[in-house]
């Protein structure tokens, strides 16, 4: 029997153990959990002996001094700090990850686009080797902006460990199931879920079921919090019970490792001893947590017209300008369709966001055709963009009674900075050279009659 197993008694299939599985559930709760009884202190954060042998040590996600309704930190119990799972550091090349600014003097950012999915390699590719950049915006150096991100992931981590110092990452995967083993507790992930990885955390994916694809959305601003709701209430869009936290859990194995750190752009990797996943008991508030999409509440409008598409906001990352975000992470699942005298597709426009789309699965109202599952489109800043002709003409014809938009789930990474394009994105990606070509069939209507022709 392993020193593990005679710790806990319960071992997981990967090696995490823990006193029992699950989540907690709450978006931004303190919460406290405990792999092994008393192992967690109670009344103090830092005993002179913690129990089990335990090192006490701190994971701050904001500054100290940042306000105490966003100040962000969890108190870890461990098996060893974490100084012990850092050493000399060696760059590595992780030439598909892209960090901005990354503007590329060679591709042509400016233009409205859409790329098939992007296909499975034959490589075997981890998440980190997996990970293809799309489009980078705003500036890590001073913590503004984003990137996006299609995982193409065939290969679980073996004794390797991974973390990012520049960013938190949004995960919305759209095929196969992944396990993300963290120093906090465990996240299955699965399509029609999301997950987020706070900055510093250090976890392990594995492939649960594979290949893997999805989407990232690499957040170096501030942290992904809910919308405010403002008059609509206490209720609908997202709610915070419905996200989950993992319970503690923890690994105490002595192989070698080699953990990954992304930090300013450059990759660099540590090797060591242990698994540095050995937190065997928290507490606090900043943590991993995933949410599952077919709980989102949709809220629109009854009777004519219809919202801003915010009024989709799952998540939102502020920035310094009030009500202009950083990110904002937006869904269009299923829903009814009750307006009257209404053309009910998004409607043409163009905007001082730069917004990526990506579809998790069935087809998005706008654009019925060529926007497959697994599919992105980028309507970079100023740009116009609106349906294609197809829906525009059976939006404009079709009788309006109480209809299901069914069968749909997509998504939009939307950002306050234009998205620059990466080599991959304009060269390797399976980009639709026809795509602006989707409005060539607009006609005139306009006929200098109030009724036009609309014939």
């Amino acid at each position: 029997m392993n020193e593990m197993t005679k710790l806990s008694g319960l071992t997981r299939a990967t090696g995490i153990s823990a006193l029992h599985e699950g989540y907690m559930p709450g978006f931004g709760n303190d919460f406290e959990t405990e792999a092994l009884p008393g192992a967690l202190p109670e009344g103090r954060n830092s005993p002179q002996k913690c129990a089990y042998g335990l090192y006490g040590e701190q994971l701050s996600g904001t500054a100290f001094t940042a306000p105490s309704h966003q100040n962000e930190r969890t108190w870890c119990y461990r098996i060893r700090p974490s100084v012990k799972h850092s050493g000399r550091y060696e760059k590595i090349d992780v030439p598909y990850w892209a960090t901005a600014p990354n503007v590329d003097p060679d591709v042509i950012s400016l233009g409205q686009y859409r790329w098939n999915p992007v296909p499975h390699s034959d490589q075997p590719l981890t998440w980190v080797t997996g990970m293809r950049t799309m489009t980078t915006a705003g500036d890590v150096y001073t913590q503004v902006g984003m990137a996006s991100h299609i995982y193409l992931v065939t290969q679980s981590m073996q004794d390797d460990y991974f973390y990012s110092a520049d960013s938190e990452l949004l995960v919305v995967p759209q095929e196969g199931r992944l396990r993300f083993a963290t120093e906090l507790g465990v996240i299955d992930l699965e399509p029609k879920e999301i997950a987020i990885l706070p900055r510093g955390l250090v976890y392990r994916v594995e492939v649960l079921e594979g290949p893997a694809r999805g989407f990232v959305c690499e957040n170096y601003g501030q942290k992904f919090d809910l919308p405010g709701r403002g008059p609509i209430g206490a209720n609908g869009m997202a709610n915070r019970r419905d996200f989950k936290t993992p319970v503690a859990a923890f690994e105490d194995r002595e192989t070698p490792s080699t953990v990954t750190i992304k930090w300013q752009g450059q990759f660099h990797r540590t090797r060591i001893g242990h698994s540095p996943l050995d937190v065997v008991a928290w507490h606090g508030n900043y943590a991993p947590v995933k949410y599952d999409l077919r709980t989102y509440c949709p809220i629109g409008a009854i009777l004519f017209d219809h919202p801003d598409p915010s009024i989709f906001t799952v998540l939102t990352a502020p920035s310094g300008v009030e009500g202009t975000a950083n990110i904002d992470f937006v869904l269009f699942r299923e829903r009814w369709m009750t307006m009257e005298d209404t053309f009910r597709p998004p409607w043409y426009h163009k905007n001082v966001m730069s917004e990526l789309m990506g579809n998790i699965y069935g087809a998005y109202d706008a654009k019925p055709n060529g926007f497959a599952p697994g599919a992105m489109s980028l309507h970079n800043m100023m740009l116009p963009h609106g349906p294609d002709n197809t829906a525009f003409e059976k939006a404009t014809h079709d009788d309006l009674g109480p209809e299901k938009l069914d069968n749909t789930m997509s998504f939009m990474f939307e950002t306050r900075f234009p998205q620059h394009l990466t080599r991959f994105a304009a060269q390797e990606a399976p980009l639709q050279d026809d795509y602006i070509d989707c409005w060539d069939s607009l006609k005139k209507h306009f006929d200098g009659t109030p009724e036009g022709n609309w014939d």
